[in-house]
């Protein structure tokens, strides 16, 4: 004769096994790691000081207004 087997537990036990395969594919599309998010932070800053460091400076004589 076969195995019992418990139809509600068998339901959960296939829910969570979809939940972390779901979990699973969320992270590889969305997870960064913290070491990633920081250095891209650090590319952020440093461009945005290199834009900076290349702005031109307006010499604005108000009399001549």
């Amino acid at each position: 004769m076969g195995e019992l087997v418990n139809l509600r537990q068998r339901r959960k036990r296939r829910a969570r096994e979809e939940k972390e395969q779901c979990a699973t594919e969320n992270r590889v599309l969305h997870g960064r790691t913290k070491a990633e998010r920081i250095q891209e932070e650090n590319a952020k800053a440093r461009a945005v000081a290199r834009l900076e460091g290349h702005r031109r400076e307006e010499k604005r004589d108000d009399a001549t207004r």
